[in-house]
This record gives structure tokens, C-alpha cells and sequence, in this order.
């Protein structure tokens, strides 16, 4: 019971500097190697510790971009603006920057091609009022959504911290969240994205563009045994090709640290 309370203390510190924290010298020098500038935090239950790179940087807030399909899945399924993951949300109709964004579909396949329009319309239909409620009950970042229900996740001002999606993520691969379980059960399948022997990979990536640097994300958690080891890494990108870094050096810290 002391160890489950202890657990359940730490992930609900609000910041790095908060709870324990050791550097992995192995994922520096991933970092180092891949010449990025960014972080990785792990959440280790067993340990009852984050680890990983540059904790100065893993308390700091950056606009979340498509990191917020998962919490924003979440709220639309809970407040019923669809029914199901596969209810059809229409794209809009008009010219897209990817190609693979203009055509309706459901929030299994809109989160897998990171459908932007697609999203957008699930917010608007969850409302400004209903999405502010939502966001602050999930304790989501800073918490602040403005004036413009279809735009703030992926230029502000709703930012967050590395470690705070690590706490947001572990509630959901739990199913401690405030939402029906239901809900949080069909937000989990969708962000499953392969496993191997004894692990199951659950993951969303996120590039905010109007960032300067731009920020690339990487989030979610690995079930391995009783229990999630969930991270989140965070990066500057320059170019274009950069974006390929994102999960390439996430899955190498999660094998860095016995994870995967």
C-alpha cells in the first residue's frame, strides 16, 4: 500500500525538479550522436523515478500539436460528440497540406495519419466551454485553451511539459482518468502501434510547426508486465528531415534503457 501511495505521489508532482530524477548517460549519447537538442523522460515504476535526458528540459512547456489527438479522442468520445472511434467526422472539403488528410474518416484511422481537419471538426463539435471543462479536469499542461476551440493545441497557448505528458499518459494506461472507462479503453486501441515478445508499444507523435525551432514530439508508453513505462521526448527540428528522428531516437532510448 506505502509503495502504491509513493507511486501515486510522484506522478502527481507538477514538475521535474519535483520528483527523482537520474540522467542515463546511454540516451545522451543517443542524443548527442543524432545531433538533437530535445529530451526523453521514462517513467520507471519499478524504480519510482523518471529517467532519462536534459531534466532542465523535461519541465518545460511547448505547444502539444498532434500529441492532443489522444486527450482530445478522449474528451469527444466521453462527451458523445461521436459515437465510436469509427463514426465518420468529415475533413471539410478543401485542399490539405497531406494528401492523406483530404477524405472523412473515424478517429481510429484520423489518428494514425495524424487527420488535422479531422480533429479540428471534433473540436469544434465538443465546444469551447465543454473542451475548457474537460482540459482543466484533466489537469492537462497549463491548462489554457483561449478563444479558438480548433487551433489551440497546435499553435497556444494549451503547452506542456515532457513530464507532464508522462503523468497525463500513465492515468491513461491505467484507466485512472476522470472519463468513463470505456472511453479510455478505445483511446488506448487506437494509439497501439505494434508489439513484440512481452511488450505492447502505444504511441502518438506531434510536430509543432509554428514553434520556433519548430518542436517534434514523440509520446506514449510500453506495457511490459503489471505495469506502463510511459515517456514522452521532445526535440528541436530544423529541417524536414528531422521528423524521422522522433521515434527513431525514442524507440533507441526505450531499448538504451531495457524497455523494448
Amino acid at each position: 500500500m506505502k509503495k502504491a501511495l509513493s507511486a501515486l505521489l510522484l506522478l502527481s508532482a507538477g514538475h521535474a525538479n519535483a520528483v527523482h530524477w537520474q540522467d542515463s548517460p546511454a540516451v545522451a549519447e543517443l542524443f548527442r550522436d543524432a545531433q538533437v537538442r530535445g529530451t526523453f523522460v521514462l517513467y520507471d515504476p519499478a524504480a519510482q523515478r523518471y529517467i532519462g535526458h536534459d531534466h532542465a528540459r523535461a519541465g518545460q512547456r511547448f505547444v502539444p500539436a498532434s500529441t492532443f489527438k489522444i486527450p482530445n479522442s478522449l474528451i469527444g468520445l466521453s462527451a458523445g460528440a461521436v459515437r465510436d472511434v469509427d463514426e465518420v467526422l468529415p475533413y471539410g472539403g478543401t485542399p490539405q497540406r497531406v494528401k492523406q488528410w483530404e477524405q472523412d474518416m473515424g478517429l481510429r484511422d484520423a489518428i494514425r495519419v495524424s487527420n488535422v481537419p479531422v480533429y479540428q471538426e471534433l473540436a469544434r463539435r465538443i465546444g469551447l466551454e465543454r473542451m475548457r471543462e474537460q482540459v482543466d479536469r484533466l489537469d492537462y499542461g497549463n491548462r489554457e485553451i483561449g478563444a479558438v476551440v480548433d487551433r489551440f493545441w497546435l499553435v497556444g497557448p494549451l503547452k506542456i511539459s515532457a513530464v507532464e505528458q508522462v503523468r497525463f499518459l500513465c492515468r491513461l494506461a491505467r484507466g485512472q482518468l476522470p472519463f468513463p472507462e470505456q472511453a479510455q479503453a478505445a483511446v488506448r486501441e487506437i494509439v497501439r502501434l505494434e508489439q513484440g515478445e512481452g511488450w505492447t508499444l502505444y504511441g502518438k507523435t506531434g510536430w509543432a510547426m509554428d514553434e520556433q525551432p519548430a518542436i517534434g514530439w514523440w509520446v506514449g508508453w510500453v506495457e511490459k508486465g503489471a505495469q506502463p513505462y510511459c515517456f514522452a521526448l521532445n526535440m528541436d527540428m530544423h529541417r524536414t528531415e528531422d521528423a524521422g528522428k522522433r521515434v527513431a531516437l525514442g524507440k533507441a532510448s526505450l531499448r538504451a534503457l531495457g524497455v523494448l
